[in-house]
């Protein structure tokens, strides 16, 4: 387990960007934390960092999902039964792609025992960024 602090959001976006460099795919990465602790930013900065700092990257909390040329990023805040995971393609994502899931506790039993945790909490002014595997 690897424990990050971060004072503000560049911090937040350069320690995204860091993290990046180490993905490669399939590889699943859980990204948990409150609303407004920055799940989205990660995960828009990871995707701009290995796709291209001008990649729109729009929350797919409506869509569910969205698709960056091999990196899969689900918002799973609207997800109500597991069975709709399927649907989604996440079976797809996980066994392919960098997949990237926010709010990731509905898909708890569907994801891989080697899954990357990402928790992110309040930390004065900044955050506290766990990642563990």
């Amino acid at each position: 387990m690897k424990e990050y602090i971060t004072r503000n959001l560049d911090e937040t976006r350069q320690f995204a960007a860091e993290f990046a460099g180490t993905l490669r795919a399939p590889v699943c990465v859980a990204l948990h934390g409150d609303l407004g602790m920055g799940k989205s930013e990660i995960a828009r900065t990871i995707i701009q960092t290995l796709r291209g700092a001008s990649t729109v990257v729009p929350s797919p909390t409506f869509t569910i999902v969205q698709n960056y040329d091999g990196i899969s990023h689900f918002d799973l805040y609207r997800v109500e039964d597991v069975s709709e995971l399927t649907e989604i393609g996440l079976d797809h994502a996980i066994a392919h792609d960098i997949t990237l899931i926010e709010w990731p506790e509905i898909a708890a039993g569907a994801l891989p025992a080697d899954t990357i945790h990402v928790h992110i909490t309040a930390a004065g002014d900044g955050r506290k960024i766990t990642v563990s595997e």
